[in-house]
């Protein structure tokens, strides 16, 4: 995919295919480090995804050799240090850490990250659903050697995906590792080759957008409850949102699909 222009301090740049909304990572000349205005910009980007009803799913990737380095720390570190907020209240937050002022994402989102991933470059495709990694990947958090402390997810979500030893031996050292030690620690769900990176993750992303949008949402959003709330909370919702599924018409379309023993065209109602 061509890399469309962008200003001095990146762009987050968005192409409709379909039901996919591929949001798109626009600074190369700068490993895709990102500034202010990148931060706002898929902020922007995410609400687009949840409130288009014509989107069903989201591809987060990059332009360039790089996913991103992580933070233009002479951009940001003005907002670190004034307590300042990057994203403005009431967007979706691309992070997804349920901060109050923020909404929460609904729709899936499809991670595809190569070359360096850095800090923040983590932290963005572990609040992702799915993550597809180039072999060419190369991961760091390495906030402590920069004498802070990782705040997008790090701390919360290496530790459950890896267990608190796996997650403690790269937070606190801030060492470097590749894709095949990401996919150990189920950072990533799988490792292909850097030149299909994307193509990879348009299929997986096809394929999603083409389930009954409702369904694939109450399940997105029931699993990651049972995640941050456990399981018993997680089931308090099984009878009441399966009622409200089995009203729908993809419900009944899925039925005739079914019986017809064709493909199911679902429409989201």
């Amino acid at each position: 995919m061509d890399t469309p222009d962008a200003p001095v301090e990146g762009t987050i740049s968005t192409v409709r295919r379909g039901a996919l909304l591929l949001i798109g990572i626009n600074r190369p000349a700068k490993r895709n480090g990102f500034t202010p205005r990148m931060f706002r910009e898929l902020a922007e980007a995410y609400t687009l995804l949840d409130d288009d009803p014509e989107l069903r799913v989201g591809v987060l990737h990059a332009y360039g050799d790089h996913f991103t380095a992580g933070l233009d720390l002479p951009t940001i570190a003005p907002f670190m240090q004034r307590g300042e907020r990057l994203v403005p209240a009431g967007l979706v937050e691309p992070l997804n850490l349920g901060t109050a002022g923020y909404r929460r994402r609904s729709k899936p989102v499809v991670a595809a990250v190569q070359g360096i991933t850095y800090t923040l470059g983590i932290e963005l495709m572990l609040a992702a659903d799915i993550v597809l990694a180039a072999d060419t990947c190369r991961f760091s958090q390495l906030e402590v050697k920069r004498g802070i402390m990782a705040t997008g997810g790090a701390t919360l979500r290496m530790a459950e995906r890896a267990g608190l030893g796996n997650a403690l031996l790269h937070l606190l050292t801030g060492d470097e590792f590749g894709s095949a030690e990401a996919l150990r620690l189920n950072f990533v769900q799988k490792v292909v080759r850097a030149e299909v990176l994307l193509a990879e993750a348009i299929g997986l992303a096809q394929t999603i957008a083409a389930q009954a949008p409702l369904a694939v949402v109450a399940t997105r959003l029931n699993a990651l409850k049972a995640v941050e709330q456990g399981p018993l909370e997680a089931m308090k919702e099984f009878v009441d949102v399966q009622k409200k599924l089995a009203a729908s018409q993809d419900f009944q379309e899925g039925v005739r699909s079914f019986v017809e023993k064709r493909a199911a065209q679902f429409k989201g109602e």
